[in-house]
């Protein structure tokens, strides 16, 4: 019994290393560095040229794919006639490689007659450093439009337009399909964008100031509320964070990057911060930081507080804030940056702000990823990660899991021994000569069934 227990417990541990090792994130949890971290739930899906022989996605899924230079590749959905679907695509450059102003992708979505519902685009500018970029394209159900609105197959069209001075590598893809939720029934949302919110930039976090680690990508983004968060970035080097922000809530940003004093050389649009919705939509860019070795300071511009009805407004950063959720703040330095100050990362200060208080979801059931749940919160405060997280109540079920098996076999181990007193009990208490089978006769044994002498138990 005793072995069987030790073997027991070995499955159980084994067990939970197997759960832990599947734990989202964890193939890159040995400390490596990469340039971006691709969701480790994505799918390798491969874009077509011909519409005709384009790949299905699913809502609610993430892919990888790749894109060359001046290609256009198409993606297959299949779309009910009151659903709204986001698909967004992350353009991921070659490390190192060249890129030019005007560089980027379009993402479209299009019915089947090539009618476009609507487009985005995601393009370096004044920027010119190879860094993650994103866009996302959208078809909505409304009302008082005839186009995209019947159900049937659509096509998604990802373009990639690159400079012949630009490097020609594949850029890799992220590419998320989302639906919508229904608005709540008998429900009624306003069909015209606010005409004024508050746009004054609030006080600055009181809080003591904090250090968080930005992540290497929006699945591994690492989570922040209000407050002023410390942190470093190295040239070429791209920081995500996340955070919540609610329905008629807003969010203000400001980024410092500190002083160096190997040099006083002036580098313009040294370092980049973006700003992406819940649907990894683009909302906005800050004005690219120039630097000179003295401290520098850059802040996101207003934007409206969370709205379903800012998606009707014709500024695209104001109708990206249509919904709630996590929103994607990513931070780059410029790899030039190197050449004048060293490879050494630079400290890197955040000052979040989220104002407003949050009112009541306009969608029916569970939201998903358009809602901000206690959890978040906890994960905001926390500094969690989603992998950290994921991680963290995996463990919790392992252990509870572990708690349970251990009590299992304390309670069989129980059982064994009083069984084997019983029993023991019963051997003393029987009398000289029985044939019982339990005392096993005058000799301890048991009567032949041939009548032969007694035979071992």
């Amino acid at each position: 019994m005793r072995q069987r227990n030790r073997g027991r417990v070995a499955l159980a541990m084994v067990a939970a290393m197997c759960v832990a090792a599947a734990l989202p994130g964890q193939a890159y949890a040995d400390g490596e560095s990469a340039a971006y971290t691709f969701d480790p739930r994505a799918k390798n899906v491969s874009g077509a040229e011909v519409s005709t022989e384009a790949s299905a996605l699913t809502p609610g899924s993430v892919y990888k794919s790749s894109i060359k230079r001046g290609e256009k590749l198409y993606y297959r959905l299949d779309l009910d006639d009151k659903t709204n679907a986001y698909v967004s695509a992350v353009a991921v450059p070659k490390g190192g490689g060249q890129v030019a102003y005007g560089d980027g992708i379009t993402v479209s979505i299009r019915d089947n007659a090539d009618m476009q519902c609507s487009s985005q685009d995601a393009r370096f500018e004044s920027a010119e450093f190879p860094r993650p970029i994103a866009a996302y394209a959208y078809r909505i159900t409304q009302k008082d439009s005839s186009t995209c609105q019947k159900a049937g197959t659509y096509n998604v069209l990802i373009e990639r337009e690159s400079k012949a001075t630009s490097a020609s590598d594949e850029w890799d893809l992220e590419l998320r399909y989302e639906s919508e939720p229904q608005l709540e029934a008998g429900g009624s949302m306003p069909t015209q964008a606010p005409e004024s919110w508050p746009s004054a930039s609030p006080a600055p976090p009181t809080a003591a100031p904090q250090k968080r680690s930005g992540g290497t990508s929006y699945s591994d983004a690492t989570s922040l509320e209000t407050g002023e968060w410390h942190d470093s970035i190295a040239p070429g080097q791209t920081r995500f964070y996340r955070v919540p922000v609610d329905w008629d809530q807003q969010i203000f940003a400001t980024a410092d990057l500190s002083n160096n004093n190997a040099s006083d050389e002036y580098i313009g649009s040294a370092l980049a911060m973006s700003l992406d919705n819940p649907a990894h939509g683009h909302v906005d860019d800050a004005s690219p930081l120039s630097y000179s070795g003295k401290p520098a300071s850059v802040s996101m511009d207003p934007l409206p507080p969370v709205a379903y009805e800012n998606r009707y407004d014709s500024t695209s950063s104001d109708s990206a804030m249509r919904f709630a959720g996590w929103y994607y703040l990513s931070v780059s330095l410029s790899p030039k940056v190197a050449k004048s100050y060293g490879d050494k990362a630079i400290p890197l200060t955040l000052r979040i702000k989220v104002e407003g208080t949050a009112r009541k979801s306009p969608y029916t059931g569970d939201a998903g990823i358009f809602s901000v749940t206690e959890k978040d919160k906890d994960m905001a405060r926390s500094g969690q990660s989603g992998p950290e997280a994921a991680e963290s109540d995996t463990m919790r079920m392992v252990g509870v899991a572990g708690i349970g098996v251990g009590a299992v076999l304390v309670l069989g181990l129980g059982v064994w021994t009083l069984l084997a007193r019983r029993r023991a009990a019963a051997a003393q208490a029987a009398p000289i000569g029985s044939n019982s089978p339990i005392a096993g006769g005058p000799a301890g044994g048991r009567q032949s069934p041939h009548g032969g002498p007694p035979q071992a138990w």
